[in-house]
């Protein structure tokens, strides 16, 4: 997963002991009743004997392209096949290709900025990272005049554009990371500490491309981006993998780039600006974008460039009345592969990230194909690649997919499980988006169980996993995440296990399945994403977004 959510399982297990029962908005008149629960379809040996698998050795880290590869996509592919699964891919085949560009930064490339007296060499991992996003073997940028333009964000919901006044064409331009309302704890400023997509990195570059700059970069801090710069350093280093794009990249920046606050407050006091005051007025309304004159940006890439082949892996069960309706279930199959640089250990096997959330969406097929009674609407089950890579398979299948999005009903994404148990509570990233919130709460609600919103709202959580990437096109999806108040051992031992699997084997070799897992909760989380998928191909109603989502008009546009 792209995100460090389960660092926040302190604050959800102190904010479940505090609050009981989670507000949730009004439930939908026609979601249907309830069924009993289901749990013997769904079997913990089953998931554990895929978990272990996926997570072998065998399968090298299961990158999203090379020999490692290729062994995880057939192995799916074949467990979707004794699921019982209908292969729904690209010819009759489980498989829908997904071709991507690695480019890896060479030896000898480099970055710098100066002013009249001094020069700021880019040194990569230490004080900056720095890539392209062009499909090309070298780029150059010469000079580049930067350009300080607050938080990079327009958004004319919100009366709010960062570029206002200024040409930044050929320009390089400086960012903050989030939105302004992190900073300003302001609800009535975008939506305060929640962070927005305008927040996220993804975002910045797009639209710094957009207004036709030739280089960006993005300051870190640790608190408004949720993780250290040690997670910029690992991600943004090595080899990348993107889509091949039409355009081969060639719309955005030439340069891409992160730096230190400390690095980013060294180049401000050069051009006699205080950071932390220019900061101050970046998430003021009004603000307008500021040249850092006399620094300028000059910059030379040469990159490692070739075309590498992967794949999604689709299965389905066809509905018995609505069979063209079809409700979803994703999960990314691939992780972080090998580094032989480290000492010792050096394949990254992603037990819980995501070989977890790959055996639960087959499981979950498989108990679909194995009804007495088909539901009435289809499911289809994909296991989608390269999203560590930047969420890159499912980006791939919301532009070309499979099932129309206007015939998608919604969407179910899992993305890691923590094998903590059973426990009281479930944690929904983005709590309060769509009215599929109001079934699983009736389902928990039957259970005695309760639903909690993530803790860490200006994390950006919801925009950090694969389900992001239907959203965007207007898709109904949920992202919920294992809970924390353990049924017998309590909150306490649910904010110990999150936080020590955070540090010592999140994105680490060290993330391995055992034996003596406690896979109670894994089942428990299985069955109840596959009764609110029955729930929702079982009736007729199709859930959106709630009223004042930011999809909602997407939504319904799309169903006109």
């Amino acid at each position: 997963m792209t995100r460090l959510l389960l660092s926040t399982v302190a604050a959800a297990a102190l904010a479940l002991g505090a609050c009981g029962k989670a507000d949730t908005p009004a439930a939908d008149q026609n979601v249907i009743a309830t069924p009993a629960s289901t749990v013997s379809a769904i079997s913990a040996d089953d998931i554990a004997r895929r978990i272990e698998r996926l997570s072998s050795d065998e399968f090298l880290g299961r990158p999203p392209s090379g020999p490692g590869a290729q062994i995880t996509m057939d192995y799916i592919a074949d467990e979707m096949k004794a699921a019982g699964l209908k292969p729904m891919g690209a010819n009759g085949t489980y498989f829908q290709p997904v071709t991507l560009t690695e480019m890896t930064v060479k030896d000898g490339s480099f970055a710098y900025i100066k002013s009249a007296d001094k020069v700021i060499d880019y040194k990569a991992g230490e004080n900056a990272v720095y890539w392209t996003k062009q499909y090309t073997q070298s780029v150059s940028v010469t000079d580049s005049p930067l350009v300080f333009v607050g938080y990079g964000v327009v958004a004319p919901e919100y009366d709010w554009n960062d570029y206002e006044g200024v040409d930044v064409e050929g320009k390089t331009v400086v960012m903050l990371v989030n939105d302004p309302g992190f900073e300003d704890k302001n609800d009535a400023q975008f939506k305060g500490e929640t962070m927005t997509y305008y927040g996220r990195w993804t975002y910045k570059f797009e639209e710094a491309a957009r207004q036709g700059a030739a280089g960006v970069i993005v300051i870190h801090e640790d608190a408004p981006a949720s993780y250290p710069w040690e997670v910029v350093q690992g991600g943004w280093t090595g080899p990348q993998f993107d889509l091949v794009r039409p355009d081969k990249g060639m719309s955005r920046a030439e340069l891409e780039s992160w730096i230190t606050r400390d690095q980013a407050a060294e180049l401000f006091d050069i051009v006699d600006m205080d950071y932390d005051d220019m900061k101050a007025q970046a998430k003021t309304k009004g603000f307008k974008p500021v040249a850092m004159t006399g620094l300028s940006l000059s910059a030379k890439i040469d990159n490692d460039i070739k075309t590498t082949e992967s794949a999604n892996i689709a299965g389905g069960v066809v509905g018995s009345k609505y069979p063209d309706e079809y409700v979803l279930y994703m999960g990314h199959w691939d992780h972080m592969g090998r580094d032989e640089s480290i000492e010792g250990d050096q394949i990254f096997n992603g037990a819980v990230d995501n070989a977890t959330g790959t055996a639960a969406i087959i499981e979950i097929g498989e108990a679909f194909a194995n009804q007495e009674t088909p539901p009435e609407r289809s499911i289809l089950v994909v296991a989608v690649t390269a999203e560590e890579s930047g969420l890159l398979g499912s980006a791939y299948y919301a532009a070309d997919p499979i099932v129309p999005l206007n015939k998608t009903v919604a969407g179910i994404n899992i993305d890691a499980i923590l094998p903590i148990g059973e426990t009281n509570d479930i944690i929904v990233v983005g709590y309060g988006a769509s009215e599929i919130e109001d079934r699983l709460k009736a389902l928990m609600d039957r259970d005695g169980k309760v639903i909690v919103p993530d803790q860490n709202p200006s994390a950006g959580y919801f925009y950090r996993s694969d389900h992001i990437s239907l959203a965007k096109k207007g898709v109904p999806m949920l992202y919920a995440d294992s809970g924390v108040d353990h049924v017998t051992k309590g909150s306490e031992f649910g904010r110990e296990f999150g936080e020590i699997y955070t540090k010592e084997r999140y994105h680490k070799a060290a993330d391995e399945y055992s034996s003596d897992w406690d896979m109670s909760g894994i089942v428990y989380t299985t069955n109840l994403f596959y009764e609110l998928g029955q729930n929702i191909a079982d009736t007729e109603d199709w859930p959106n977004w709630y009223d004042g989502n930011e999809f909602r008009a997407l939504r319904d546009d799309m169903l006109k």
